[in-house]
């Protein structure tokens, strides 16, 4: 059964309003709305957000300006604003067992920057997984502004596990000595090991980030293990996997709050989007449901499956399987590499990611199961799906008759039917 709802008669409407205003743009929106309903979306940084997230995005709020913190605005009639933002840092804590939750970063990397700037100084050498092996852009790119500013250093994973190699985590810490050690992946299916984390930092006098971005809804389920009790500082998203609203929000504890405060407003950003800080407390109290936890369990169960049945189409799985949502997979076996494998299954009405393998400067495939499983696909469907795109890769199967295959399951289950 499908974990979203029909739109309301509300959407309804603004609808037939844009439609009206500008029938260009509306067109565009329901060309979206039709890609979303008709394909099948294996993105593991997507999801499919409950119309009442929806409806708190597209609430009043969305015209507030608020700089600054509930009680302490830099613009008048925040009276409502202050209620929202309080509301979303108060669920925020009790969903996350935090003692202290900012709610307006604009994004995962919005949050990451705050937590640098809190902690750290240009110059400063950071210890994060290797970008090769997982690490996000905000974990030492030289394109991006972690790189520009900080010294990073990067740790892998076993070549032939895959797994984090904690001795070199080890080795380098001690060797580098750096400022803080960020814990955290884009492509890593396992979890990770947050007391390791603690104790190497503990050992070498450093900060620990944990970068939760694609596991805090798995977190918030009870299905994934959570960094809060061991890193200062925890940054994260409010979509993927927690079904909210595009954004981010930052954990951490009493003594650093003032800190991470300021990095957020003024240092990083000014006026939050107020709409988007509703729309993370309704995604808060839905997640604090009993239904989110079952739907947390689908997610890695779903993941599982569908890991064990790419590796029986003949991929590649990466570290043989996942503890997560997240799987990643090398289709060279069936010859054919990442970047043709996902232009493949794009057209055949499969959207997924390419992402870099751990050795040897390959691209290989990230998928995610947080969306189909919000539609209310199974195990089964996940076997099926496996097996479609074993099809398309092998060439099997033409890519209309595929297309028509992934609509027919998407139609069967709705996001929004």
């Amino acid at each position: 059964m499908s974990v979203t709802h029909p739109l309301g008669s509300d959407v309804r409407e603004r609808a037939d309003a844009l439609g009206r205003q500008d029938p260009e743009l509306a067109e565009i929106l329901l060309a979206e709305r039709h890609r979303q309903a008709t394909t099948l979306q294996l993105c593991a940084a997507e999801n499919f957000a409950s119309p009442a997230v929806l409806a708190a995005l597209a609430s009043p709020l969305a015209n507030k300006y608020a700089e600054g913190y509930p009680g302490a605005r830099h613009h008048g009639g925040c009276a409502y604003a202050d209620a929202a933002e309080r509301l979303a840092v108060d669920r925020a804590k009790a969903l996350f067992g935090a003692e202290h939750a900012n709610v307006q970063p604009h994004s995962g990397s919005s949050a990451v920057l705050a937590a640098y700037a809190a902690l750290l100084r240009p110059g400063d050498t950071v210890l994060a997984l290797g970008l090769p092996h997982g690490g996000h852009l905000t974990h030492g790119s030289p394109a991006n502004f972690s790189g520009r500013w900080f010294d990073f250093v990067g740790y892998g994973v076993d070549a032939e596990t895959g797994l984090v190699d904690h001795d070199q985590v080890r080795a380098l810490a001690r060797s580098h000595r750096p400022k803080a050690i960020v814990c955290g992946s884009i492509a890593y299916p396992r979890h990770l090991d947050h007391a390791f984390f603690r104790e190497v930092a503990d050992e070498v006098g450093a900060y620990l980030i944990a970068d939760a971005a694609h596991t805090v809804g798995l977190v918030a389920g009870g299905a994934a293990p959570s960094p809060v009790p061991y890193a200062d500082i925890v940054c994260a998203t409010t979509h993927k996997v927690l079904r909210g609203p595009r954004g981010g929000m930052i954990l951490c504890g009493a003594g650093l709050a003032e800190r991470v405060d300021r990095a957020v407003f003024p240092f990083s950003q000014a006026g939050a989007q107020m709409n988007a800080v509703a729309a993370k407390a309704v995604a808060f109290h839905e997640a604090a449901a009993p239904a989110f936890a079952a739907y947390a369990r689908q997610v890695v169960a779903n993941a599982r499956v569908l890991a064990g049945a790419l590796a029986a189409e003949g991929l590649a799985v990466t570290t043989g399987g996942t503890d997560t949502h997240l799987i990643t997979a090398d289709p060279a076996p069936l010859g054919v590499d990442g970047r043709e494998a996902r232009g493949r299954l794009a057209a055949a009405g499969t959207v997924l990611d390419c992402c870099a393998l751990p050795h040897g400067g390959a691209r290989g495939l990230r998928l995610g199961t947080a969306a189909l499983t919000t539609q209310g696909m199974g195990e089964a469907e996940m076997r099926t799906v496996a097996e479609l795109l074993g099809r398309v890769l092998r060439g099997e199967t033409p890519v209309a008759r595929a297309r028509a295959e992934a609509e027919e399951l998407a139609r069967a289950f709705a996001p929004y039917p």
